[in-house]
């Protein structure tokens, strides 16, 4: 986590909120992983952060070194679209498309299972 996050500002999950929940998969050569975190990290912290409706969003990478996935909250697909066609973004999803394939998908959150499992 970001350290300029606090536990104040944490995604919540949850269907109560009815919030828009884009679920990107990236394909990356395990060379590149990092790099492709890199700027996807940039890319949300200097542009995608402060686009109207931008809630919040998670980076999680594969353990084989082989995917990139993100998971980002947003108030609709109305503030996602607005925020794609902002020329800000475009030089990072230019980058991340030059070493990954992307697959987006647009979902809501419909249930959810909490396990008793402590946390390490």
């Amino acid at each position: 986590m970001n350290p300029s996050n606090t536990r104040a500002n944490v995604a919540t999950i949850s269907p109560s909120r009815k919030l828009v929940t884009l679920i990107n998969v990236f394909t990356v050569e395990p060379d590149n992983q990092q790099q492709l975190l890199d700027i996807l990290a940039r890319a949300t912290e200097t542009s995608v952060h402060h686009a109207p409706g931008f809630i919040s969003a998670i980076l999680h990478r594969s353990l084989d070194g082989t995917k990139v996935t993100m998971y980002a909250q947003w108030r609709s697909v109305a503030d996602y679209q607005a925020m794609r066609e902002n020329p800000t973004a475009q030089p990072y999803l230019q980058q991340a498309l030059a070493i990954a394939k992307f697959y987006p998908g647009m979902y809501e959150v419909v249930d959810m299972f909490l396990g008793t499992a402590p946390e390490h």
